[in-house]
Parts: structure tokens; C-alpha cells; sequence
């Protein structure tokens, strides 16, 4: 790995910019940006109108790596181009942002409380041509909804198992099981869940690292274990649908805790907007989460 992009992702000042929606949650996105249904007509266009939307943020002159460390981009996003490169190597190349990529394919359905990935049999193949995009890590999201310590066992097992394949790519991966906000369990769930992920973070091997993402939690302080933890590069937070005021103060009283948010980056972002509104809200979000992610 490049010795300047490790030493961002582990020690920089900044956050993960998430911009990985896939194609159940890309006409939400658009909806949000103010881009109703009605406007395509087909897969194809929706994808066309969200790389639009990622490129205006990609390119806004706010949109640089001296807040933002990384970026989290979807398949399509990385085999697509913007300002003439391909997305990945446009982020490192010309806003020093160190490029991840989603690699699931989605969630199964919900058994024991939680909801593995579907298999990725073509992971290896995507890993390759991650490197070859220039890809410094990948991403990928289970979801919990209840504390259930069967189901987390699962999660937590195929979310390092999977890991153990991509960091055998020579990349970083970014684990992610998701706790829902709306979990009548929550606190229980997040519980059980750092103590799922310590015990399996103590078998990797003392070359191998990670990056955690995960939901912010009830209690203050909660993540701080596995902020120390010597198998963690990075421990970052999803806004899992709070929204950015209260994901950023949720954040703040998680020390050493960076953001990797979605929703709460875009916020207030429209299509209607010109470009010195677009920018001027997109400068406030960024500023907003760099703040709180620095504190």
C-alpha cells in the first residue's frame, strides 16, 4: 500500500466521505437531492443522474483532502470517470482523498436478529480490479436489529472472514456491521456487539489491520476498546438516518471516533441549487463533520 495513503487513513485529521449508494438505495438519494422517480426511465438513467450528483460533490473546489481523509465509492462510481480519470484515481490524484469501494451485494434476509451479506462470489475479481483502479480499501455492511448473540457471532464471523480474503489483496477493509438506530435493543445490541468484535479482533494476526465502521451508540464513550485496539487503523461512525446535527453531536462525545456518513454529508445538497449555493451548503456539512470528528 502506499506509505502516504496508510499514514492518512491511521493518523490524519478528517473524515470518510460515504458516496456508495447501490441500486436499492440510489432513488432515495436522488429523491433527497430533489430528483423524483418520474425523471428516468430505466436503470441506466437513475445510474447516470446519481454519478452526476457524486461528481458535482467530487468536484467542488470545498471537496478536498484537507478535511476529508477518504471516500467510499460504488462499483458503478469507480468504473466511471470524472474530470477525464477514473473516479478513484481522480480522488487520490487530484484531491489527495484515499478511494474505499463497497464490495457486498446486499443483505440477506433477516434471521436471529441480524442480516448477513448475501455471498460475493466474485470478490476476487472485483478486488483485482480495485488495485487496478487504484483502490486503497473496501467496505462492506451487515445489519443488526436485536440482541441476539447468535446472529452477532454470525455477523461478526463472515464481516472478519471476508476481511481476511481482502486483506489478502494487499487492501484495508472497512468492516461495518450496522446496528439499526431503531432497534428496540440498541444499547444491548451495541454491547454485545463490541464485545463480539474484541474477541475476534484478537485473533488477527499483528500485520493485519482494519477499519471499523459503526452506528454511534447510547452510551458515551463506548467505542473507545476498539479505538485502542492494536488490529484497528480506524474506528469510523455511520449516521445510520440521524440527522447531521445530532449525528455530529452523538460523534463529539465518542473520542477518537471519525464520521463515515452518507445522509448527513449530503444533507441539504439539491439539484436546483447553482454552484455557489451547492458549494456554500456542502462547506458548511464538511465543516460541520470535520469538527466533530476532530474533537
Amino acid at each position: 500500500m502506499n506509505d502516504e495513503q496508510l499514514q492518512r487513513i491511521a493518523t490524519g485529521h478528517g473524515f470518510v466521505a460515504a458516496l456508495d449508494q447501490s441500486g436499492g438505495s440510489t432513488p432515495r438519494a436522488l429523491r433527497l437531492y430533489g430528483i423524483d422517480e418520474h425523471t428516468w426511465s430505466g436503470e441506466d438513467e437513475m445510474f447516470d443522474l446519481v454519478h452526476e450528483m457524486r461528481t458535482r460533490i467530487l468536484t467542488s473546489p470545498v471537496f478536498t483532502g484537507d478535511r476529508i481523509l477518504a471516500a467510499i465509492l460504488f462499483e458503478q462510481t469507480m468504473e466511471r470517470q470524472v474530470g477525464g480519470l477514473g473516479t478513484a484515481e481522480y480522488l487520490w490524484q487530484e484531491k489527495r482523498i484515499v478511494p474505499f469501494l463497497k464490495v457486498d451485494r446486499g443483505l440477506a434476509d433477516e434471521a436471529d436478529g441480524v442480516r448477513l451479506m448475501k455471498p460475493i462470489p466474485d470478490l476476487d475479481g472485483l478486488l483485482e480490479r480495485a488495485v487496478d483502479h487504484g483502490v486503497r480499501g473496501t467496505k462492506m455492511r451487515s445489519v443488526i436489529t436485536l440482541a441476539n448473540p447468535t446472529g452477532i457471532a454470525a455477523v461478526v464471523e463472515q464481516q472478519l472472514r471476508t476481511a481476511q480474503q481482502i486483506l489478502a489483496a494487499g487492501l484495508v477493509p472497512i468492516v461495518e456491521p450496522e446496528v439499526d438506530i431503531h432497534s428496540p435493543e440498541k444499547a444491548r445490541a451495541e454491547e454485545m456487539l463490541r464485545a463480539a468484535l474484541l474477541s475476534e479482533l484478537d485473533l488477527l494476526d499483528d500485520d493485519q489491520h482494519v477499519m471499523l465502521k459503526l452506528t454511534l451508540p447510547e452510551v458515551d464513550g463506548l467505542l473507545t476498546p476498539l479505538v485502542e485496539h492494536p488490529a484497528v487503523l480506524r474506528v469510523a461512525a455511520l449516521s445510520g438516518g440521524y440527522r447531521r446535527a445530532e449525528a455530529n453531536a452523538r460523534l463529539a462525545r465518542q473520542p477518537g471516533v471519525i464520521a463515515s456518513f452518507s445522509r448527513a454529508l449530503t444533507e441539504g445538497l439539491t439539484a436546483q441549487q447553482d454552484d455557489h449555493d451547492f458549494d456554500a451548503v456542502l462547506d458548511e456539512s464538511i465543516a460541520e463533520i470535520f469538527a466533530a470528528s476532530v474533537t
